[in-house]
């Protein structure tokens, strides 16, 4: 046993292995389960009581000469691979570019609008994207028999019944949601920015999805009042679009809203002259906004009589549209890297 064990340190001290690959092959050949120092082992059982303390000291000889070999091995063709990748051969060539990703275009729209409403003093509020009937319609004022309650306008994913139930659950089909249970949640005086996923039963086309952005806003405070609003979503399309931006506001209806109005912005492509994108009036339709109804304020426990405020909301891929004058929908929702390049150098 004593010439096997001479054998062997005989030949870890020999070993010069061309690659990494040799050491490791060297490494399970040697210190493997089934390796050559495994049978030594086995062997050493079988020896007799007065030789077993020098043999075993042989032994941990070549198992520690084994290792401190393999482990130096190892750190060498591992520094030479490194050194191998760091070099370079010719230091005339360009460096390689790393592709940096950018943020999406509907991202950039609505950071740009939370950011405008938060110099106004507005905090960014969240909400479930899947919701109860109670806070996307019966809180906001929507009758029983409004059609976005049917089936053919909202996505259920639970519904009580045949007939429309606050108990309903769907994918919210506005942010309008995230205002309810903040009323619920925080008293007055209240300022805060709901930008938010929706979904609505909409056959897919270029001007329409089922599924979009919104960003609502909300006000509740004592002696609010419409010029307020007006103000407010006047400075919001000067910082939008630029301080030549004007707006206008005609009466339309919402039922959680009253006075209601839809705002138009003038036209930043033809400057309000009119053309092909505004249809030749020199106005494009922005967003809807109006005075919180009071049976909202009271359904969520706040004073109508002490406490009034103005609400508005805005599709942030209408915006982007406009923004950058896309004419396709569809074109935020396709991840076409072609299309998405476009915005790389946004910020």
């Amino acid at each position: 046993m004593i010439n096997k064990i001479n054998e062997l340190l005989a030949e870890i001290e020999a070993f010069a292995p061309q690659t990494a690959a040799d050491v490791e092959a060297f490494r399970i050949k040697i210190l493997g389960k089934k390796g050559v120092l495994g049978a030594l082992m086995e062997e050493f059982k079988a020896v007799p009581a007065e030789q077993k303390r020098e043999l075993g000291q042989r032994i941990n000889q070549v198992k520690n000469l084994a290792t401190e070999r393999i482990n130096t091995l190892k750190e060498e063709f591992g520094n030479a691979a490194a050194l191998k990748a760091s070099k370079i051969d010719d230091m005339t060539r360009p460096g390689s570019s790393e592709q940096v990703g950018s943020r999406h275009p509907i991202s950039i729209v609505k950071n740009e609008i939370v950011g405008i409403f938060s110099r106004l003093g507005y905090t960014v509020a969240d909400g479930p994207e899947i919701e109860d009937d109670n806070h996307v319609f019966s809180r906001l004022n929507f009758p029983m028999e409004h059609p976005a309650r049917d089936m053919q306008d909202t996505f259920f994913v639970e519904k009580a019944g045949s007939e429309p139930s606050a108990d309903d659950v769907l994918l919210r089909t506005h942010t309008s949601s995230i205002q309810v249970r903040t009323m619920q949640q925080q008293e007055p005086p209240i300022r805060v920015i709901c930008p938010g996923r929706v979904f609505r039963n909409e056959a897919i086309s270029y001007r329409a999805h089922c599924i979009f952005h919104q960003v609502e806003g909300l006000y509740i405070d004592k002696n609010v009042s419409f010029a307020d609003m007006k103000q407010s979503l006047l400075y919001f399309a000067k910082e939008l679009f630029g301080e030549q931006a004007q707006i206008r506001m005609r009466p339309s209806y919402f039922p959680f809203t009253e006075p209601s109005a839809e705002v138009d912005v003038s036209c930043n492509l033809c400057g309000g002259k009119g053309c092909n994108v505004c249809k030749g009036t020199g106005w494009l339709e922005i967003m809807g906004c109006g005075m919180v109804d009071p049976n909202v304020l009271e359904a969520s426990g706040i004073d109508s009589k002490k406490y009034s405020g103005f609400a508005f909301g805005m599709g942030v891929e209408r915006i982007a549209m406009l923004k950058y004058g896309v004419k396709d929908l569809r074109l935020y929702f396709e991840n076409d890297v072609r299309f998405l390049h476009q915005f790389d150098s946004a910020l």
